[in-house]
């Protein structure tokens, strides 16, 4: 049987392909699944994507990228970079404040990440 919710989702162009991730425990994934968890992991495959990811977890507020860059040791249009593919998998929210942008890692999106790694006793 073809669980709906998650055909649409995976099918929209739109929803990020955080939402459409499947846990990697699943009896199977579709080809969609597979490909949004993959995208998922390929934007978080970069170490300072990882410690943004790192940073953001830990910060408890929102966090202005201008605030990133020394503690990362990047540019500020690499860490925007960073911070760009990370949106666009959904992982983070952005908030326009004035001329500064802040970044904070989206609840539901730690939630589905911790979700899909889950192996759940089924591996090892």
């Amino acid at each position: 049987m073809v669980d709906m919710r998650r055909e649409r989702c995976c099918n929209d162009a739109s929803v990020e392909p955080v939402a459409c991730c499947g846990p990697l425990a699943a009896p199977t994934l579709s080809d969609d699944e597979a490909t949004a968890t993959a995208d998922v992991f390929k934007a978080l495959a970069d170490p300072a994507r990882v410690r943004i990811v790192n940073v953001l977890a830990t910060s408890g507020e929102p966090v202005c990228v201008c605030h990133l860059v020394e503690p990362l040791g990047l540019s500020q249009p690499t860490v925007s970079h960073h911070l760009k593919k990370l949106t666009d998998a959904g992982l983070l929210e952005r908030e326009q404040r004035g001329k500064w942008v802040y970044y904070a890692l989206r609840p539901e999106a730690a939630r589905k990440l911790a979700a899909v790694v889950e192996m759940g006793g089924v591996c090892c």
